[in-house]
């Protein structure tokens, strides 16, 4: 139950760090429009980005400057012909290009100078380079072959052009809607899968910029191009009518690849009817289902110089999709992780079962010997039959397949009889653990014969978690695998059963996706798609992209907040105002629609508090707290962006939507929301909405409420959000950790007990409907886990921790407990232990931030800061490292 602690007020004071032996100040993660040294960026205005690491006391940059130029050379000599910021006396790490336009397909470099607290000043130089920049600038036109939008096999592209000069560089720029790979003189460029990203794609079109300089002979050279459906040219039907997309046609695609030589002139070799294109052995490709790969149909050397093409057909000019094709400028798809099988079961002499012992997102390689034409389909799933055989019936939910030509998640091989060989999808992923492997006749594998690999938007890990209680550390595992399964250019709800873009499991993961991941590139391109699928009205659909669906069921503030949600909390844990700039007319347009429709401040437009255990709320509170944490992000964004008169009206608006929600749901004398149930108490507590005289009896009473529902859930989605944190903040977190350790039903320990490696869509693991194995919507606990036993927050004072506000709350039960963060500034650390009479804290603040280690006192314990004692229950931190001791006295 609620701690009673002893409040001291305190006076805030900094404290020295332990000083490391010997200091030195280098500058780390230079990044331009936050990826490392990128080439084909459009961005006119590029971000650049940086840390200071430095572990001596106090470490802070007192001043930096920004020279940039085209020379490297020059820039040491600090000559810079672009941009020259002069020296700033500021501690910032975040800074805009403001100097001479910059040019397309031009390699510009970066110094830094930092000057430290010492006066110290270090330098680094990093890079970047430009792209189109603009459409004109495209001299490729958009082909494709000569089929129609029902063909089913994937087509080849063909071109060869001769260097004669000695090249200094080459890069190719490739646009395409649907999806492609890229290979030249027989081999594929990159490491990337999937491209270009999913957009909308008659709004808005991507391209990808590869450095192809290697790749280039003197003389003569071949240009391949593979291209796939993707979700442009959607051949699989289901219930999200995919198949009816208005932007539905044959793939297309545009290329320029630009050859600088020496001697400092430049070719262009482009896209047009000089190609050549045929049918590939890719006779199916879905990005819903699967892909059938028939290897008699191999063209051996089809995209190298030597290959005899007079048979191949010739391409037809087709429009561009859309008037705005624009740079992908985010981490890419990978292959991130190879997974080995971990068992394989022979059932029969044409069947195998192969376990791979987690569940992911991605694809299988096989490797298998077979007779010329040999059937081999690989069936993927997520669980067994009793009887050891493949259940895809809780994933298949939503497929309505037309004939049995495509069935759902089952690559089909035919092989062609010529020796071992190996096949991978190129265009397709599915959600899976157990690949079910059969044959038209008999043949032989083993375990290794299968591998799987785990795809998804490959961003770094910036977070991570260790806990004393192994349950914790399985959830953290479970909720990581869940998040990264349903980040693929956008945020997806499963990576088998739909693939969509639901925008209110992505509102629900926003916090646990930035703690552990840097994901900023990720969701910049996804309220891009927000802003191309945004109505004139301010409607949004529920799932984004789109190809019309979504805009009259599953919208509403509790899921299409993401506009607001999303670009307020990258603000926060960036410090980067941009994303909250460039949709702050499309939230306005959002809430103003809400306001339009709903005026007495009160909203029933929503899905509500989906999938509970039991209890149902009413939609018209779970979506009016939305709706007014919509209006309080408004109202602040109105105020960091300057916009007083939209601040003032957007507060009184906050205040409308408070008055009006309380005085229908509040019972101020009980402090009781509705009827009292977990949801209805913790969502108004967590989007603090609850009058501050009200705060400590409505906690109190959901307090009670989980104590009656046997410290177990009893909440949706939206009710999963809210309720641990709703506990934590309010003086119950050891009855949040209680909630979130409980291994049996409902919880996510249960899941875990019950051999879970992802997290799924449904309390009950045996549930009829809504049965994915792999969903984020409840993955909430994977931000609390930071939040609350961590205790790490960002401070919307100072956001991108440049402040730190740290409270970590060590609970009953908890032996200890570790998180750290990766944020704009450098790795912050929060730790701690229970020692003999006390708690033992381990804290690191990164240079150039500030902490204030909040912590309660009790009326028994000193507290010792790297030795020395303090009584004071809030203490300011400088950068460093220190180690805080709670003792009991005598």
């Amino acid at each position: 139950m609620r701690s009673k602690f002893l409040k001291v007020s305190a006076l805030l004071f900094s404290l020295s760090p332990i000083a490391g032996a010997f200091a030195q100040t280098t500058l780390t993660a230079l990044k331009t429009e936050y990826l490392t040294s990128p080439i084909g960026l459009d961005n006119p205005n590029p971000r650049f980005t940086w840390q200071m690491q430095d572990n001596s006391q106090n470490a802070k940059q007192t001043a930096y400057r920004i020279l940039v130029g085209i020379d490297s050379a020059a820039l040491l000599n600090g000559k810079a012909t672009q941009w020259n910021t002069g020296w700033k006396q500021s501690d910032l790490s975040l800074v805009t290009y403001s100097g001479q336009l910059l040019k397309p397909f031009t390699k510009y470099f970066w110094r830094l100078d930092v000057t430290n607290g010492n006066k110290k000043t270090v330098s680094k130089i990093s890079g970047f380079e430009m792209g189109m920049m603009q459409m004109a600038n495209w001299q490729g036109a958009w082909i494709s072959d000569t089929e129609n939008v029902k063909l089913k096999p994937a087509p080849y592209f063909r071109h060869t052009f001769t260097t004669g000069k000695k090249v200094k560089s080459a890069r190719a720029y490739i646009a395409a809607a649907g999806l492609y790979e890229l290979s030249i003189n027989g081999k594929k460029i990159g490491n990337h899968r999937m491209d270009p990203m999913y957009t909308r794609f008659d709004r808005r079109t991507l391209y990808v910029t590869y450095d192809i300089t290697e790749a280039i002979n003197h003389g003569k050279n071949a240009i391949g191009v593979l291209l796939g459906n993707g979700w442009y040219n959607h051949q699989s039907t289901a219930v999200w009518y995919f198949d009816r997309a208005p932007w539905r046609n044959r793939p297309t695609f545009c290329l320029d690849v630009r050859i600088t030589y020496n001697d400092g002139t430049v070719e262009t070799i482009k896209s047009g009817k000089n190609w050549k294109t045929a049918l590939s052995p890719i006779v199916f490709n879905s990005i819903y289902t699967a892909e059938h790969y028939d290897a008699r149909m191999e063209k051996p050397g089809w995209n190298t110089i030597n290959f005899d093409d007079k048979d191949w057909k010739d391409v037809i000019y087709r429009s561009a999709p859309s008037r705005n094709i624009v740079a992908q400028a985010l981490h890419p798809i990978r292959n991130v992780e190879e997974i080995a099988t971990k068992t394989v079961k022979k059932i029969n002499d044409t069947t195998y079962l192969f376990d791979l012992g987690r569940n992911i997102s991605g694809v299988s390689k096989i490797t298998l010997n077979g007779a010329a034409g040999t059937t081999v389909r690989l069936k993927h799933g997520e669980r067994l039959y009793p009887n050891g055989r493949l259940d895809i019936s809780n994933i298949d939910a939503h497929y309505r397949p037309t004939d049995n030509t495509d069935p759902f998640q089952t690559d089909i091989l035919i092989l062609n009889g010529k020796a071992k060989q190996s096949f991978m999808p190129h265009f397709n992923y599915k959600g899976f653990q157990y690949v079910e492997v059969t044959s038209s006749t008999p043949i032989e594998l083993k375990k290794e014969d299968l591998v799987g690999y785990f795809m998804h938007s490959d961003v770094p890990v910036l977070g991570d978690v260790k806990s004393s209680e192994p349950i914790i550390n399985k959830i953290y595992y479970a909720t990581n695998n869940s998040y990264l399964s349903n980040l693929f250019g956008y945020p997806t709800d499963c990576p088998q059963r739909e693939k969509n873009g639901w925008t209110g499991d992505a509102q629900i993961a926003i916090e646990t996706g930035l703690y552990g991941f840097d994901g900023i590139t990720i969701y910049e391109k996804w309220l891009a798609d927000h802003r191309d699928e945004q109505q004139p009205n301010g409607v949004l659909p529920s799932i984004i992209p789109t190809d019309g669906w979504g805009y009259e069921w599953g919208n509403g503030p509790d899921w299409t907040s993401t506009i607001a949600i999303i670009p307020w909390n990258v603000y926060l844990f960036y410090g980067d105002k941009k994303l909250l700039a460039d949709c702050y007319i499309n939230i306005k347009k959002y809430v103003d629609h809400i306001d339009e429709t709903y005026p007495s401040g009160l909203t029933t437009w929503g899905l509500g508090d989906w999938i509970p255990v039991k209890s149902k709320s009413p939609v018209e509170l779970t979506s009016t707290c939305y709706y007014y944490a919509d209006a309080v992000i408004l109202a602040k964004a109105a105020k960091i962006l300057g916009k007083n008169d939209d601040y003032l009206r957007y507060t009184a608006l906050v205040k409308k939507v408070k008055h009006a929600f309380n005085a229908k749901y509040l019972n101020k004398e009980k402090g009781i929301y509705g009827s009292g149930i977990q949801t209805e108490m913790s969502v108004p507590l967590y989007w603090k909405i609850v009058p501050e005289e009200s705060i400590a009896l409505v906690a109190e009473n959901l307090a009670k409420r989980v104590e009656a529902d046997g410290f177990h859930l009893d909440v949706g989605l939206l009710g999963t959000k809210a309720i641990l944190n709703a506990l934590s903040e309010n003086g119950y977190a050891d009855m949040a950790y209680k909630v979130a350790v409980q291994k049996t039903y409902p919880s996510w320990g249960w899941w875990m007990e019950n051999g879970a490696t992802t997290l799924y869509e449904n309390w009950p693991i045996d549930a009829k409907s809504d049965i994915s194995m792999n969903h984020i919507m409840f993955g909430e606990i994977g931000a609390w886990l930071y939040k609350s036993p961590g205790g790490i927050r960002p401070d919307e004072k100072q956001p991108g921790f440049k402040h730190i506000i740290l409270e970590p709350h060590v609970v009953e039960g908890l032996d200890a407990f570790e998180v750290s963060h990766i944020g704009p500034y450098g790795k912050i650390i929060s730790s701690w232990k229970k020692v003999n009479h006390g708690i033992a804290y381990n804290i690191t603040v990164p240079a150039n931030s500030t902490a204030t280690f909040n912590l309660p006192l009790t009326r028994d314990m000193n507290v010792y800061v790297n030795g020395k004692i303090t009584n004071n229950s809030k203490i300011d931190l400088a950068a460093g490292k220190y180690v805080i001791e709670q003792k009991a006295k005598n």
